[in-house]
Parts: structure tokens; sequence; C-alpha cells
């Protein structure tokens, strides 16, 4: 039988929720320098004495943050997995790339981004997490792609195909932090379902 939990318990969980995600949200649309603790807490709906009393500075807050956008990264990941589970086929790889490509031209990915610019200048040990996570992310990505597109990494050629791939996806979510690019990007994405299905001799999946 699973613990109770107070009705205070539970709004706790809630606020701290709430603050995590307004946290994401925050560094998406304002980048590091705009995301105060104070502006989070305003985007949450709660008391800057409330959200000091979760995460007593900033930097709680936001390395707090950074394991919020890896797990939330992740699940998308999985998400995509019960997506395109049931297609078979030239459909099913378009499925994956497109479901790939837009979690890294998404509002995760952004949010990323800017930790990625405060990791490198390193702020209160952020940079020691942030490589940490991004790199349990990216070797998820990359089991997660060989999954879902039936890859086959002993044949020559595959295993680079499919990380170079990631690597593209990343570059196409650094082009949407300053323009639209969806029409190139559905244009791109077909491309790379050519090039999987010649380096994958065109197996259904």
């Amino acid at each position: 039988m699973g613990a109770v939990t107070s009705p205070k318990q539970d709004r706790s969980r809630v606020t701290r929720q709430r603050l995590l995600e307004a946290a994401i949200t925050c560094l998406a649309e304002y980048g590091w320098a705009g995301s105060t603790v104070a502006v989070v807490a305003e985007r949450a709906g709660v008391s800057r004495g409330a959200a000091q009393h979760h995460f007593p500075t900033r930097e709680d807050l936001f390395t707090a943050a950074v394991e919020y956008v890896a797990e939330e990264r992740s699940a998308a990941l999985r998400s995509l997995v019960g997506t395109a589970g049931w297609i078979v086929g030239p459909a099913r790889r378009y499925t994956v790339l497109t479901g790939l490509v837009d979690l890294y031209t998404g509002p995760l990915f952004r949010a990323a981004l800017q930790l990625w610019v405060a990791a490198s200048n390193d702020h209160s040990g952020l940079r020691a997490r942030v490589t940490e996570l991004e790199a349990r992310v990216g070797r998820e990505a990359h089991r997660m792609a060989v999954e879902l597109l039936n890859a086959d990494e002993k044949r020559p050629g595959v295993r680079e195909t499919v990380q170079g791939f990631l690597d593209m996806a990343r570059g196409l979510g650094l082009a949407t932090l300053l323009t639209d690019d969806r029409a190139r990007r559905e244009g791109v994405v077909r491309q790379w379902v050519e090039i999987l299905e010649g380096v994958l001799d065109g197996r259904d999946g």
C-alpha cells in the first residue's frame, strides 16, 4: 500500500511543479538573463517567498530545471515510441523523423539551449549538471531513434547516418530560434527519409 500524502504535501508538490514549468517557459521566452526568480514566480502564479521556500536561490531553481527539462524530453521521446509503434514502412520513418525534429525545434529544446548558454558561462555548477544530463538525453535519443527505425547498427554507415540526422535536427532547432523555417524543414525531413531508406536497404520498420 502506497504512502498517504497530506493536502499540504500535495499543494507543495503542485507548487514545485508549477515553478519548474514556469522556469522552462521563461527560459524559452526570455533566456537566462531574463529568467529571474521573481519573473518565474509571477509566471507560476505564486509569491516570490513561496518560490524561495522551494528553491532558496536562482541556481537551485535552474539546477532543478535542468533535471526537469531532461525528464520531459525523455518523456517526449518515449511518447514518440507509442505514436510510431504501429506504423510500418516509409510512413513510419517519416513519422519518426518528424517527431524527432519536432522535439529539437520545440519549447523544451529552446529552454535546453538557454541552459547550455548559461552553463557555458559556468553559473554555480550548472555546467556539470547540463553536460551530464545532455549526454544522457543524447544517448537516449540515439537509442530510441535506432529502435524506432529498426536500424541495424552492425551494418556499415548506419550508426553514423542516424547520428548525423540527430545532429542535423539540433541544427534545425538552432535555426528555429531566429526564423520560422517549417517549410524548409519539411523538405529536409523528406530528404532524410530517402537517405535512410537507402542506408537501411529499404527494410520496413
